[in-house]
């Protein structure tokens, strides 16, 4: 699925999902139901899925926000291992 932006001269920008190639010319306003015209916009295929666009979107909100901390993460407890032979193995 593909994003196309249509411009409402009242009513601004509405993005419409459909199948690559599919486009409309014009689309419909919800809001007053005049025809709006097609923007041509750069594609964002790229982008992927929801989890990947959020993902993309606070990497870059870390440059400006960056998380901050009360106190360092705490230490977890590192699970015994079961078996004999992985207990020999050298720990961090």
């Amino acid at each position: 699925m593909a994003i196309y932006q249509y411009r409402c001269a009242e009513h601004g920008l509405l993005e419409v999902a459909r199948p690559i190639g599919t486009a409309a010319d014009s689309e419909p306003c919800p809001d007053c139901a005049t025809p709006a015209p097609r923007v041509f916009t750069a594609p964002r295929l790229a982008l992927g899925s929801a989890r990947n666009r959020a993902l993309i979107d606070r990497t870059a909100r870390t440059a400006d926000q960056p998380a901050v901390v009360s106190a360092p993460p705490s230490r977890r407890a590192v699970p015994q291992a079961h078996d004999p032979a992985l207990a020999r193995l050298p720990r961090p």
